[in-house]
């Protein structure tokens, strides 16, 4: 019957689309920025404990700054990670693997020259 077929379509939806390598960078910008204004502005309420908090973490001038509206990351921080996770760090990753791909090959020659000998 006509019925079951519209039953069992409800029952398998299709995959959800996946986001692109932009989207998904954006999506998480924007998040980002979402929820440390959230975050910013809930340390600014009256139910924030601010003592309380300022007395257990361990840059309390940094988060003053934060709540203030500075920047959560500092500048080296911004720098270690372009070096990690940037463009450079991606450059020389494909160069370590080029490396490592000719070592491989040389190794497959070399264990393949002992067995013929």
């Amino acid at each position: 019957p006509p019925g079951r077929r519209v039953q069992s379509s409800k029952l398998s939806p299709a995959p959800p689309r996946l986001l692109t390598e932009e989207e998904y960078r954006l999506q998480g910008e924007v998040e980002t920025r979402r929820a440390l204004a959230e975050l910013r502005s809930f340390c600014q309420s009256p139910q924030f404990s601010a003592w309380s908090t300022v007395s257990r973490i361990q840059s309390p001038k940094r988060f003053a700054d934060f709540v203030g509206g500075a920047s959560h990351i500092t500048p080296s921080e911004v720098s270690v990670h372009e070096r990690e996770f940037g463009l450079e760090s991606l450059f020389i990753d494909e160069q370590l693997f080029e490396e490592d791909d000719d070592d491989d090959d040389d190794d497959e020659d070399s264990v393949t020259d002992s067995f013929a000998g």
